[in-house]
């Protein structure tokens, strides 16, 4: 497996099912499709564009907003519309720096124009920490000395 994960082969690992919800639903539907599936993010489709995200984040600010009632508030009066995307090819540190440079914690990531899934933080570090285990495991084989020895043996014999 090459050591150098892409955004994609994330996604490959994690999987790639995106949850959404249309713009006119109400608040407590996209809960409930949260809470199902123990995420802390939904998308809003309009069609086949994505138009906005809503978080567990906005919930905390929406429902000290007077008047917020989680069954009657439309998600596209509440939800991000400023949505952040990285490339299918994005490596570990670019995303990384999507993350911290622009405070956020969801990336859509594309492959020619098309959404294919949903990163956050802790999908990344899990696989930049796999990554940097990885090359440890390489670099250590490299540096044993049966490596050494079995080098040298063949290097003396094909002289």
């Amino acid at each position: 497996m090459d050591i150098f994960r892409t955004a994609e082969d994330i996604l490959n690992e994690k999987g790639s099912e995106i949850l959404s919800i249309g713009p006119d639903a109400v608040i407590a539907n996209a809960l409930t499709k949260m809470a199902e599936r123990n995420v802390g993010a939904m998308l809003v489709r309009s069609g086949s564009d994505f138009v906005g995200i809503w978080t567990e984040r906005d919930l905390m600010k929406n429902i000290l907003s007077e008047g917020f009632d989680v069954h009657t508030a439309k998600i596209s009066d509440y939800m991000t519309r400023d949505l952040v995307y990285a490339q299918h090819n994005d490596n570990i540190y670019n995303m990384v720096d999507k993350f911290l440079g622009r405070r956020i914690r969801h990336l859509l990531i594309q492959r020619e124009g098309q959404v294919i899934g949903v990163l956050s933080p802790g999908d990344v570090m899990r696989a930049g920490l796999q990554q940097r285990t990885e090359e440890l495991e390489q670099m250590r084989h490299i540096v044993t000395l049966e490596y050494y020895d079995t080098w040298r043996r063949k290097k003396k014999r094909g002289s």
